[in-house]
């Protein structure tokens, strides 16, 4: 199995219904994008996120379920999504377990 991690740094002008938006949206890549095993994301809390706001992980059954969701169509528009209500930064981590 494959966890994909990502960690989102949102420009000051998202706003918190943009924030929401995206993670409905992302939770909703289950039911369309094969391969994906979990899906997770939410608002952080913590004080040591270093800014980072968001978090996500997925867990993939493989590496090529990974290939297929980055490509795939649905999680381009949430790309494009992201991109359109301002990112400043991001971290993406893949690992086998």
């Amino acid at each position: 199995m494959i966890e994909h991690i990502v960690l989102i740094k949102h420009s000051s002008t998202t706003t918190e219904d943009q924030k929401q938006e995206l993670i409905r949206r992302t939770l909703a890549l289950k039911e369309v994008i094969p391969g994906i095993v979990d899906i997770q994301q939410g608002v952080n809390f913590s004080s040591r996120s270093q800014g980072y706001e968001i978090g996500l992980t997925v867990r993939f059954k493989d590496r090529d379920s990974l290939e297929y969701y980055g490509s795939h169509p649905a999680h381009q528009e949430i790309v494009s999504y992201l991109k359109g209500i301002g990112v400043e930064d991001r971290i993406v981590v893949d690992f086998e377990i």
